[in-house]
């Protein structure tokens, strides 16, 4: 083992139990071999987990606790302050919903700074490159376009959604009226759950939760939902128009997946994170014949760039850059031995990675302000400086080769192709440039719905079983599915996101497929897309003329574990999406919260969540949920 490493590793697990993802196993066993902790060891050794914790039912919201409430009623029933149950689970919640929101939009804010200074000419290492976006952005927040330039018509766009962070009037998101269907936004003003700004809804859950406010369940869960829509209508999808404008919206692109896209001859750089403002930079120079002949002079036969998590499903929707794996495969890329440099930014980026790359010569190289690891180099990202500042990276990893310990190098063989890129425009134009195809399709049974599969990988469960089991089990149901995130990765190692996947889809599905040449399993993007699939939701109710709640659709996020996917999750409920969820959600411990979130929400806001570990399970209530909602609509069933 090269460095000093302290995860000795005592029990060796299962490897061939833990994963459905071919590669996976073998480099688990060969950590074990290097005496290295891996994510699913850690989760071992945490075990037993806090039956208090996993109900909801513990707070630390002040110095007077931590309080915990006995879910069986032999202990105490309020905290010290005499929260109950159901308010401490309400608040918990609230705080998870707050964070994932917080991370969305932080995101976006980024996202926004560098398309502003764009527009303005100050970044120059950038452009707009998607102006048509641009026009049918700036039209729908009521911004003239005519005889202005592009640059001008920017600024302006950025000023509009600056608003949307943090103004203090009553006036709901410019995003929100944009783009919300006009039947959900006037649901929510009746509801009080129309988001006036991101951080001011952000900032009211912290306000709320604190000790001494807000005590009612029903109340806090009112303004997740408010604060959740903030995210998937507003800070969520800035992200995603703004990406879509600077890089290029996505259009289909082939390419592999999995951790044999690592090559043992050239230098291995894998982006990993979630912003794809510095990671499109890094693919752009490490093509360059600069750092090409740079790499070749250090031994190597060029440089390749791979991705990881939802930064990965960036430059692999845009750019084709193939896909390394998973969340909680960023370790056993470490593992391969052949990895110069991982390089990351925000959100899903385990700090263990530098204690698994003590065991290598992996350079983990973080590159923002509010994202610093111990133990990593921190090289911060300008954009006023952004070619200079991947070249610096770049660098560092092209003159690590020589550092790479031969005897410590396995990379599985296993690959997938896959097609990836399915923006709204894409399935649009794919369609032949209208939804029509699509409706007929849904009306006649031919297709019997859509569900949207987002979310994380959790070493709770069997990793990317869910994910692809339930996804199997939706498309030879005649479901069309499309999904974001780590979900995308796992179904595309697992083959889903090949056009002859259509064979192991319904009758339907799979004549639909073979005509538009599509898979039955389409990649939307990283995580913050999510926003476009509530974006196809409501082209979708436009045009069957029926509120989303109505649709024949449903949502699921089988493995997830961040606070970023309980902001998602509700975000669905609140735009009326029936919305499965495959890990429990830590609310058992008050029934009423439990009760709100998964039956009474859908009298207010029209969705509701529905859990449910087992894939199978899950698949057959949600076909069930969906020819209900076909039978209501009167199409055929």
């Amino acid at each position: 083992m090269v460095g000093e490493y302290p995860g000795y590793i005592k029990h060796k697990l299962p490897a061939k139990q833990m994963t459905v993802t071919k590669g996976v196993a073998e480099l688990i066993e060969k950590a074990e071999d290097d005496e290295v902790e891996l994510a699913w060891h850690r989760f071992i050794k945490q075990q037993p987990q806090c039956a208090f914790g996993q109900l909801g039912v513990c707070c630390r919201n002040c110095n007077m606790g931590p309080c915990r409430i006995d879910p069986f009623g032999s202990g105490a029933t309020r905290g010290t302050c005499g929260a109950t149950a159901d308010t401490i689970v309400a608040r918990n919640l609230l705080r998870m919903i707050a964070a994932g929101a917080a991370a969305h939009s932080d995101h976006a804010r980024d996202v926004v700074h560098v398309f502003e200074g764009t527009a303005k000419g100050k970044f120059k290492d950038y452009k707009l490159s998607d102006t048509e976006k641009l026009k049918i952005v700036a039209k729908a927040l009521g911004i003239e376009i005519e005889g202005r330039g592009t640059g001008e018509i920017g600024v302006e766009v950025a000023e509009v959604l600056k608003k949307d962070f943090g103004k203090v009037d009553e006036e709901p998101m410019e995003l929100v009226k944009a783009l919300a269907p006009k039947r959900r936004t006037e649901i929510w003003r009746e509801s009080g759950v129309l988001p006036r700004a991101a951080d001011r809804e952000i900032c009211e859950c912290m306000h709320r939760t604190h000790v001494g406010v807000d005590a009612d369940a029903a109340s806090l869960l009112l303004h997740g939902i408010r604060t959740s829509i903030s995210d998937g209508w507003g800070g969520s999808m800035a992200a995603t128009l703004l990406s879509d404008i600077l890089f290029g919206t996505p259009r289909p692109v082939s390419s592999k997946a999995n951790l044999g896209v690592l090559r043992k001859d050239m230098v291995n750089i894998i982006v990993h994170g979630h912003n794809p403002i510095l990671s499109t930079k890094i693919v752009e120079i490490a093509q360059s014949e600069e750092m090409q002949k740079l790499a070749e002079e250090n031994g190597a036969k060029g440089i390749n760039v791979a991705g990881m998590c939802c930064t990965g499903n960036e430059v692999l929707m845009r750019l084709g850059v193939p896909v390394a794996g998973n969340m909680l495969m960023q370790e056993l890329a470490i593992v391969t031995g052949a990895v110069e440099a991982i390089i990351v930014d925000y959100q899903c980026i385990l700090p263990a990675i530098v204690d698994v790359a003590q065991c290598y010569h992996t350079k983990v190289i973080t590159t923002e302000p509010k994202a610093h690891i111990p133990g990593a180099v921190h090289i911060e990202f300008d954009p006023e400086r952004a070619d200079d500042t991947a070249r610096k990276i770049i660098r560092i990893a092209i003159e690590n080769y020589k550092n790479r310990i031969s005897e410590k190098v396995y990379i599985p063989e296993n690959t997938m192709e896959l097609v990836a890129g399915f923006s709204v425009e894409a399935i649009v134009e794919a369609l032949g440039g209208s939804l029509e195809p699509l409706i007929n399709a849904l009306k006649d049974g031919t297709i019997k719905g859509v569900i949207g599969i987002v979310g994380c990988v959790n070493p709770k469960v069997k990793h990317n079983y869910t994910h692809t089991v339930l996804a199997r089990e939706l498309i030879k149901r005649d479901v069309l599915v499309v999904g974001t995130g780590c979900w995308s990765i796992a179904v595309a190692m697992d083959g889903l996101m090949t056009p002859e996947a259509a064979n192991l889809a319904g009758p339907g599905l799979k004549k639909v497929c073979e005509t538009l040449g599509i898979p039955p399993c389409l990649h939307m993007g990283s995580c913050v897309d999510c926003s476009r699939i509530l974006l196809a939701l409501s082209a979708l109710s436009d045009a069957l003329g029926v509120d989303i709640p109505d649709l024949p659709a449903a949502g699921s996020a089988p493995e997830w574990m961040s606070e970023k996917a309980v902001s998602i999750g509700t975000y669905f409920v609140a735009s009326g999406v029936f919305t499965h969820l495959g890990t429990v959600p830590p609310v058992l411990g008050s029934q009423k919260v439990t009760k709100i979130l998964t039956e009474d929400a859908e009298k207010i806001v029209g969705g509701k969540f529905y859990v449910e570990p087992d894939p199978v399970k899950a698949a057959e209530t949600i076909y069930g949920v969906i020819m209900e909602k076909r039978k209501k609509l009167g199409l055929p069933v």
